[in-house]
């Protein structure tokens, strides 16, 4: 592949309580794994949407991700769907990077309680 392209990554994780602390944790463990997984440079990402189901409403995923030095970095949090009988007290991110790899070369990665949301990827 000739280039650089922009492609996302996908990532979950879930949390235990409904707490800013865990929220903040959590989503530090899971930008750590994806950004270590993918060999990922800061200036690399270009944005990152992150989204909590709706029995998550203790703090902002994107607090922990300015914490860890996005500060120049577009980030959203928003919703998840409240479908019912879906997976609860989870986080979500979808990070957009500028990447010479191919989109199969990327590691999305799932972990706790999320991994259920893509086990077709074999990622653990």
């Amino acid at each position: 592949m000739a280039g650089r392209s922009l492609r996302g990554i996908r990532g979950a994780i879930t949390v235990d309580r409904n707490e800013a602390a865990e929220i903040a944790a959590a989503t530090r463990e899971l930008i750590e794994a994806i950004t270590t997984k993918n060999s990922l440079d800061t200036e690399d990402i270009a944005s990152a949407i992150f989204t909590v189901t709706p029995d998550l409403d203790a703090g902002f995923p994107a607090t922990a991700a300015r914490e860890m030095g996005w500060q120049y970095i577009p980030l959203l949090c928003a919703n998840e769907i409240n479908v019912p009988g879906s997976l609860g007290k989870c986080i979500r991110v979808l990070i957009h990077v500028n990447t010479e790899k191919s989109q199969k070369e990327l590691k999305h990665v799932y972990l706790r309680g999320a991994a259920v949301l893509r086990e077709d990827l074999n990622l653990l």
